[in-house]
């Protein structure tokens, strides 16, 4: 059986487990909540480079993300335009993007990660 490293952890979650040779982010939200998708994305890529600073990878080894949108038609081309210019020319994770209700009115746009580590 292999270890499982847990980082960032407390009662409810841990923001990243670490288990057979995977790095597993949970869905990451901007804690500046302005009505800007753009900068809500922005801070939330800020939040998983940190984290996968902490776990001794970078975003070239992303395998899988999953995105939720409060509003797909209106930011998906706004968030899009900043996760193409965060993902590393050819390191694309596989992807999924869907319309959801976040936790919070003011949350726009959540998103977790898988990474080879």
């Amino acid at each position: 059986m292999s270890d499982i490293v847990r980082i960032d952890t407390n009662q409810r979650m841990s923001r990243v487990v670490k288990a057979a040779g995977l790095v597993f982010i949970g869905g990451q939200t901007s804690a500046d909540q302005t009505p800007d998708v753009k900068l809500q994305t922005a801070k939330v890529l800020e939040k998983i480079d940190g984290f996968l600073d902490k776990a001794g990878i970078d975003k070239t080894q992303l395998v899988s993300a999953q995105v939720w949108l409060a509003d797909i038609d209106r930011d998906f081309a706004g968030m899009n335009e900043v996760w193409d210019a965060w993902v590393p020319q050819g390191c694309a994770p596989t992807r999924a993007t869907v319309q959801a209700k976040l936790a919070s009115p003011a949350l726009l746009v959540e998103i977790a990660v898988v990474a080879l580590g």
